[in-house]
């Protein structure tokens, strides 16, 4: 999608605060047609623009408390299979390719710290993988947000 206008800005915004708001209350609130924002909920829905709703589900809700950084060195040759093996764990909340030394990079949540030795182990034997390095996270010290990024533009 391209660029978001004002309106779909206060929109997502007014999400952002209170993302279970009815639409109609919503329209009334940002001075808009009931359909108006209905429609441009759709609209931003279909284009990618909104994440799923098991985004908001925070994994320590789920007992998965413990969230580790997993590089990844892959064999270039079976990166597909590596990447579709990687869908198969349940606790690879998200993979990254970045520019540099590492193919890949996991952020990956699990129950405990032998958990998470037992989650990288998952990983480490997936097709594809050669090498993974994982680093713990001790505290979550800024959430994902995307709101300061709405306000900017």
């Amino acid at each position: 999608m391209n660029g978001l206008d004002e309106t779909d800005r206060r929109i997502l915004l007014a999400l952002d605060d209170d993302p279970r708001i009815p639409v109609a209350l919503l329209a009334q609130r940002l001075s808009l047609a009931r359909g108006t924002v209905h429609a441009r909920l759709e609209r931003l829905a279909s284009s990618g623009v909104l994440r799923p709703h098991s985004a908001r589900v925070r994994p320590a809700a789920l007992g998965r408390g413990v969230a580790a950084s997993i590089r990844v060195e892959l064999d270039q040759h079976s990166i597909a299979d590596a990447i579709e093996a990687l869908r198969g764990v349940p606790e690879v909340l998200e993979c990254f390719a970045p520019a540099g030394d590492t193919d890949l990079l996991l952020r990956v949540v699990a129950k405990s710290p032998d958990d998470l030795y037992r989650v990288a182990e998952v990983i480490r034997l997936c097709p594809g993988i050669l090498r993974t390095s994982t680093s713990l996270f001790l505290r979550e010290v800024i959430p994902y947000r995307v709101s300061e990024l709405l306000k900017a533009e």
